[in-house]
């Protein structure tokens, strides 16, 4: 099986996995450290087109996970963050990466960020080098060996 095949396989479990989460993701620290990390994978090469802002809108306001949470609300958030990281990608990594962190609390909800992340960077067809080195990063905000998930 090709490298991409195992990947797309592997999202579309994680992607599974959340939703039967869902419930148990409801948490501000979650809602919030999601939506960094969308917008930390949408910038991962330091800047975001404006297609790109909203494919990655688009895709969280039909995540079933996080549509437990008012769609204005997390587009704001994205939002916010995202023009963190393109005011200045290297300082605005580094507040994007300390909200991620919040959710290191609850572990199921710190894998799920993670979950969510690859799942956003996967979308496109293609989870490239960038984006990849974002999520590594994240987890180790969040106290998660990247292995887990193959990273």
């Amino acid at each position: 099986m090709a490298l991409w095949d195992r990947f797309k396989e592997s999202a579309a479990q994680m992607q599974t996995q959340l939703v039967a989460k869902k419930n148990d993701l409801k948490s501000g620290a979650f809602r919030d450290a999601s939506m960094a990390m969308c917008a930390l994978v949408a910038a991962a090469d330091g800047r975001v087109d404006a297609a790109e802002r909203q494919r990655v809108a688009q895709l969280i306001a039909g995540n079933d996970v996080l549509q437990n949470f008012p769609a204005d609300d997390l587009r704001r958030r994205f939002e916010q963050n995202l023009d963190k990281l393109t005011t200045d990608f290297a300082f605005g990594k580094v507040s994007v990466l300390q909200e991620i962190a919040k959710a290191k609390k609850k572990p199921a909800e710190a894998r799920a960020v993670v979950q969510i992340g690859i799942v956003i960077g996967g979308a496109d067809g293609d989870f490239d080098k960038d984006e990849q080195a974002v999520v590594r990063e994240a987890c180790y905000a969040l106290d998660l060996p990247p292995h887990e998930f193959d990273l």
